[in-house]
């Protein structure tokens, strides 16, 4: 009998229960609402009113995708259930996706049209459609040469751009005949995407060599990375930090002949301190991995969430020696609308 696709309404207690049960009997058992709420869309597969598999859409990002394979053709029902997903977001425009899945899945996924970016031991990462990374690469600036030449980069989220990523930049910029600046690119920060990327290239402006570009879909950020099939919220950080750095290196390193990725020093936030340990780990000797001391204003390292908390209370007398002025001006002139980010529920405290 072949199962029939409905859309199931998360809000519907009766359904959610359902999901969440039959998910659960799979060892899927993270519903926290940070990752529930990002969920667009989500389809079922019913038998007989029983739900014998699931998938989600996130954005782009393919989450909770579960079947039980039991009285079924191997494979059949998850490649019902990702072929249902694809379907309803290339109705809705999307015709590039990702998913972050189990590695010992990957090869299912793989049978259905997606290619592997990247994977470690707990997870992998896919894409399908179009454009994918190499048209990703293919309309970044390059200069000529650039083989022969010394090429640098620099992962950002700059939340705001503060004077430590600024020093950051000036360092790479003195070493390098061109820097990259790819700018992390989710929604979930208090400045906006195109308000990052905008203030990171005002901020550099005056830096010939340096192109500062989005990350696209393939700086991976916490925000896109389910941590729903991991362990613990360590794991999930390990996990996120290895498939960005391995997409980095075996991905975006070749195809644009980066040599040396530079990182800032970091004593505050543990997260990045993860990830700076991460890669460590994962990028030489291909890429070598350069740490910048962070720039402080006395002995206090400048930190971008100091100028958020800044931002918060309307402190703002020390705010011209955290960030370029760029930035400042930004934020005087926009204080009302980023407290209201604020209080509406937007985080700070994080990096």
């Amino acid at each position: 009998m072949t199962a029939q696709v409905v859309e199931l309404q998360l809000n519907n207690s009766r359904e959610r229960t359902q999901w969440q049960q039959f998910l659960s009997s799979l060892d899927i058992t993270n519903f926290s609402d940070q990752e529930v709420d990002k969920i667009d869309l989500t389809l079922g597969l019913m038998e007989d009113d029983q739900l014998v598999g699931t998938g989600s859409l996130a954005g782009n990002v393919l989450k909770y995708v579960g079947v039980c394979n039991r009285d079924s053709q191997p494979g059949a029902r998850f490649n019902q259930i990702v072929s249902a997903l694809v379907s309803r977001a290339f109705q809705a425009q999307q015709f590039h996706l990702m998913v972050f899945t189990k590695a010992k899945y990957s090869q299912s996924f793989q049978h259905v049209g997606f290619k592997e970016l990247a994977h470690s031991d707990e997870a992998a990462v896919l894409e399908n459609g179009t454009p994918d990374i190499a048209d990703f690469v293919q309309q970044l600036p390059t200069i000529p040469d650039q083989e022969n030449k010394r090429i640098g980069a620099i992962v950002m989220n700059a939340n705001p751009f503060t004077q430590g990523h600024r020093e950051l930049v000036a360092q790479a910029a003195a070493a390098c005949d061109l820097v990259y600046v790819f700018v992390v690119a989710t929604n979930a920060s208090l400045f906006k995407t195109a308000e990052r990327l905008e203030l990171v290239r005002q901020g550099t402006a005056d830096l010939a060599n340096v192109r500062v570009v989005s990350g696209g879909d393939y700086l991976v950020s916490a925000a896109t990375f389910p941590a729903y099939f991991l362990d613990s919220a360590e794991s999930a950080i390990k996990a996120q930090t290895t498939l960005d750095a391995r997409i980095f290196r075996n991905q975006l390193a070749p195809r644009l002949h980066l040599m040396t990725r530079f990182v800032g020093t970091e004593p505050t936030s543990r997260t990045t301190g993860i990830y700076n340990q991460v890669l460590q780990r994962e990028l030489p000797p291909k890429v070598a991995l350069e740490v910048i001391p962070r720039k402080t204003v006395g002995t206090e390292p400048i930190s971008a969430r100091t100028v958020r908390q800044a931002i918060q209370t309307g402190e703002l007398t020390k705010l011209d020696q955290l960030v370029p002025s760029t930035t400042a001006r930004f934020i005087k002139t926009h204080l009302a609308t980023l407290q209201k980010r604020i209080q509406e529920g937007m985080k700070i405290n994080g990096n």
